[in-house]
């Protein structure tokens, strides 16, 4: 098994052939667009047929070479896919494949297919590119140009991976805004200097667009990109972090399922400031930065239903009796039931992990299972299953389930 990942290289292009990229950027462009309104059009979303239909016309009219071609076909159908409506390609990237581009190991160089024909440039590159591509050869890559002129291409390589196995030990872990990511076993990363750096970003931008002056795009053109690049260095640092965690204690990641959730919160009643904060939220950046570095080190990486995983009680499985209110108060929980009182993000973190458990271990149970007893360790609150009720019973993902002694549901 292997794992796909970008390497990022910079190109250094002489002046006299960026003319050239930039060129073959535009064509690149001018035939996507076209290939997506014959695409429209026909209603033909089928990459062979819609080949058949714009090949020969779209090569005519922009010149560029058979595999440019291909490439383009294969993005309009992979972008249709991917997003819900494309309004129009800009030229800042170009698809390449092996018989467009070629890396050379021995001259840290590349060799790029443009409609002059083939060029070879020279990469700007560090140490773990180096390593990363060593004894590789790369079959596809993506070559884009950023907002200041400069040249990058980025290699797809295959990294192997280790194999997943079943383990008794599972690693909840509870996202938010608050604290981006609170572990089972205690670990919590503050949300608050990622806040603060965005709230400041765009105090700063509002007062700089207003001014509407030449110094003023200057300036947005140097502060473009920090706050994507600030969130991207914290989500990195802290899947590192939960990923070597779990290969220490050989145990799995149990991550809440959040697909749709701003569509949720932004259905309430709520000011402008929240509703920017949680569209900005970026937890599925988290996740996949977690699923790559994992699969790489072979570590399991389960999601589980969100659902009542920061309501219910981690010790006796209670939530509260009346609809629409909670034992969690901000950061504590206190259990009306048993009277357990935890951190609440902890607390959540240990219900993703007992619900994880079951999908790691075993998938046919379809809830939280009492035989949890190899991942004691993780809760560092003590034995939380050794007080529960004979038998009592809970709500979890909007059902009504059964704990017993014996682990049935």
């Amino acid at each position: 098994m292997s794992q796909s990942i970008s390497v990022k290289s910079k190109l250094i292009v002489p002046s006299n052939l960026c003319g050239e990229i930039d060129r073959t950027l535009e064509g690149f462009a001018d035939a996507c667009n076209q290939i997506l309104e014959v695409a429209k059009r026909e209603d033909c979303w089928n990459t062979t047929k819609l080949h058949h239909k714009v090949y020969k016309p779209v090569r005519e009219a922009t010149g560029l070479k058979a595999n440019h071609v291909c490439q383009a076909i294969r993005r309009v159908i992979g972008n249709a896919k991917a997003v819900k409506q494309i309004h129009k390609f800009r030229p800042t990237s170009i698809s390449l494949d092996v018989r467009t581009f070629v890396y050379k190991e021995e001259s840290q160089s590349v060799g790029v297919t443009l409609m002059c024909g083939r060029v070879e440039f020279k990469l700007s590159i560090g140490g773990y590119q180096i390593a990363l591509l060593r004894g590789q050869t790369p079959t596809s890559a993506t070559l884009n140009k950023t907002r200041l002129g400069q040249y990058f291409i980025n290699f797809v390589v295959d990294i192997p991976t280790q194999p997943t196995g079943k383990t008794p030990k599972v690693i909840g872990v509870d996202l938010g805004r608050r604290d981006i990511a609170t572990t089972s076993t205690g670990k919590s990363w503050n949300g608050k200097q990622i806040q603060n750096t965005r709230d400041r970003f765009i105090l700063v931008r509002a007062n700089v667009q207003s001014k509407r002056t030449r110094s003023s795009r200057r300036l947005l053109r140097r502060l473009s990109g920090r706050e994507r690049k600030f969130q991207e260095w914290l989500n990195h640092n802290i899947s590192k972090q939960l990923v070597q965690d779990a290969l220490k204690m050989n145990a799995a990641l149990a991550f809440e399922d959040l697909t749709n959730i701003r569509k949720s919160l932004n259905q309430k009643p709520r000011s402008k400031t929240e509703r920017r904060r949680t569209n900005n939220w970026a937890f599925y950046q988290l996740r996949l930065f977690v699923g790559y570095k994992a699969n790489i080190a072979g570590v399991p990486v389960v999601f589980v239903p969100p659902a009542y995983t920061s309501q219910t009680c981690s010790r006796c499985h209670h939530v509260h009796p009346i609809k629409g209110k909670s034992y969690r108060n901000g950061k504590v929980f206190k259990c009306g039931h048993c009277g357990f009182e935890h951190d609440a993000d902890i607390n959540a973190a240990n219900n993703i992990a007992a619900l994880g458990a079951t999908f790691v271990n075993s998938p046919e149970i379809p809830g939280i299972a009492c035989q949890l007893e190899g991942q004691l360790s993780l809760f560092p609150i003590g034995k939380i299953w050794d007080k529960v009720p004979a038998k009592s019973e809970y709500r979890f993902s909007g059902e009504l389930f059964t704990h017993s002694p014996s682990g049935t549901i």
